[in-house]
């Protein structure tokens, strides 16, 4: 029941992001609202239960994570906000090392990506030409979009009978702890 709903509600927001006429703003605020529920989608089912699919989402979320942190890291002024960039390139470099080292015997034959997709790069390019006044709100409502789709990947990961699950249980509280203080800084924005 709950895929068919995000199935549904990824279609409004692309429908209704493709409806609405283009603003001048550098930001792309429609590209931003659709990469959420697509990628909740993605993550729900070829994430989830492939191994292949797993390492892609695992790897290019880590690698968004870093960059994004990164720009957060120049931009932003808020400190709770770079404290939370500052934790987040950590924790994902480390994701990323401890999913590499697993990989030569549990999962050989899973491509690693080495470049960022097109929706991610998307959303990288947004942040770097969003408005300092937008910044903070944007890389915010970012942040809380891809930390939900990647406990979508992890948990629906997390039981499956491949040496993996143990790397998606092992990075379940940090993901979670990422979005707990993202939704604190949006909410005292």
């Amino acid at each position: 029941m709950f895929k068919p709903l995000l199935a549904g509600a990824a279609c409004a927001v692309l429908l209704a992001a493709c409806s609405q006429e283009r603003s001048p703003e550098p930001v792309d605020a429609a590209q931003d609202a659709a990469a959420g529920p697509v990628g909740q989608m993605s993550a729900s089912t070829v994430g989830a239960n492939t191994v292949a699919g797993y390492v892609t989402g695992a790897a290019t979320g880590d690698m968004y994570e870093i960059q994004a942190a990164d720009i957060a890291l120049e931009r932003s002024q808020n400190s709770r906000l770079k404290t939370l960039a500052g934790m987040i390139k950590t924790d994902h470099t480390a994701s990323t090392a401890a999913l590499k080292a697993l990989l030569p015997t549990a999962a050989p034959e899973a491509p690693v990506p080495t470049a960022l997709d097109e929706r991610r790069q998307g959303l990288i390019d947004n942040l770097r030409s969003a408005s300092a006044a937008d910044f903070d709100r944007v890389w915010t409502d970012q942040q809380i979009a891809s930390h939900n789709e990647a406990l979508t990947l992890k948990r629906g990961f997390s039981d499956q009978d491949s040496p993996l699950a143990a790397h998606a249980r092992d990075t379940l509280p940090k993901v979670e702890a990422h979005l707990r203080e993202a939704e604190a800084i949006k909410a005292a924005m």
